[in-house]
């Protein structure tokens, strides 16, 4: 297969994990005998030091043709002044927007070798393995009106969901429950928001054309408990914006560490293969305080590489061989700083990026 695959390293750690996916990817090419072109443009904070703006228009141009987009991470205190007309976020919520990217896919599994990592208690974290799937582009992150009242002392969000936006993403959940232990809860607050009584009655409506797939629905601060008490009980969660934003970086907790966990935002558009053209990137952020130092954790980034081989371009035996070089790694011993054992090296960055490639 010959693939266009667009990086948008970012900020932060975002240039350092990226490049080591990158490499990743090189290798898969060369053992599968594909061809992966590599096109680099800004977005986030550099971009807005460079150009003035989160999302250049050469950067949207390039996402719109590329088969697949990989991206570091965006932010940073630098650009974090409440009165700035533009923020690195902005950019990656109108990439997400243009790009249709209205499905954010998280996969939650924890590896035995790390269970030290977690605060939780090593039997609880036995057989966690489930997947937060989470609408993109609907949600107090979009709704309007979003605007300063009253000279600023008064501040307006609003939380906006269409049917249509909410039928596609469970619909998504459920098709993906399908591929797995056929389980899907949806989070919401139905005892108090009008968006989450429709987010139910949907999904209710909905179950009837899945009758193999069983429905749960399970308020959004329930799951949250839940989640620390009784993990291994999801399967498939769906739930909107806000809610999924808060609830995964919760589940990072689960496995260790933030560093370790990938996502896929997947849209309607298709690339030239025929496949979802998605954006793929690791759950974290641009971790500012450790930027340049070569210690980043670059496994969720490399995961997210896998993510992109699987949806993006069809590639399913080598996103696999990803993902079981990144167990194999960490089962036997492999670690970075953020995951450092007792007794074992602590490695770099571009370490532990070698000794995944050393698997494959």
């Amino acid at each position: 297969m010959n693939a266009e695959i667009l990086v948008l390293s970012g900020d932060g750690v975002g240039p350092e994990v990226s490049s080591e996916a990158v490499r990743v990817l090189q290798a898969v090419a060369a053992k599968y005998s594909h061809t992966f072109n590599f096109s680099h443009h800004l977005l986030g904070g550099c971009a807005i030091d460079q150009t003035g703006s989160a999302l250049p228009k050469p950067t949207l141009n390039a996402a719109s043709s590329a088969d697949a987009v990989l991206l570091g991470a965006v932010g940073g205190p630098k650009w974090d002044n409440p009165q700035a007309t533009t923020r690195p976020e902005d950019g990656l919520l109108a990439i997400r927007k243009a790009l249709s990217l209205y499905a954010n896919i998280r996969p939650v599994r924890v590896v035995p070798a790390l269970a030290y990592c977690s605060p939780l208690r090593p039997e609880l974290l036995d057989g966690v393995d489930f997947v937060v799937v989470r609408e993109l582009t609907g949600g107090l992150y979009f709704g309007q009106p979003k605007e300063r009242r009253n000279g600023g002392k008064t501040a307006v969000d609003t939380l906006e969901y269409h049917d249509y936006e909410v039928e596609r993403i469970i619909r998504l959940a459920f098709e993906i429950a399908r591929t797995r232990r056929n389980s899907v809860a949806s989070i919401d607050k139905a005892n108090v928001l009008e968006s989450s009584r429709l987010w139910r009655e949907l999904a209710t409506s909905l179950s009837k054309e899945f009758p193999d797939v069983t429905l749960s629905h399970v308020l959004v601060d329930t799951a949250a408990m839940r989640l620390v008490m009784s993990p291994k009980q999801f399967d498939v969660l769906v739930t909107e914006n806000t809610f999924g934003d808060i609830l995964t970086d919760e589940a990072a907790v689960l496995v260790g560490s933030m560093g370790l966990l990938p996502s896929a935002s997947l849209g309607e558009q298709r690339n030239r293969h025929g496949f979802q053209r998605g954006l793929y990137e690791p759950i974290h952020g641009s971790a500012p305080d450790i930027a340049g130092k070569g210690i980043a954790n670059p496994v969720g980034t490399v995961l997210s590489a896998a993510m992109l081989l699987r949806y993006s371009l069809g590639l399913e035996q080598e996103a696999r061989a990803i993902e079981r070089a990144v167990e194999t790694s960490l089962q036997e011993g492999c670690r970075t700083a953020d995951i450092r054992q007792e007794g074992l090296p602590t490695l770099s960055t571009t370490q532990m990026a070698d000794e995944i490639i050393k698997r494959l």
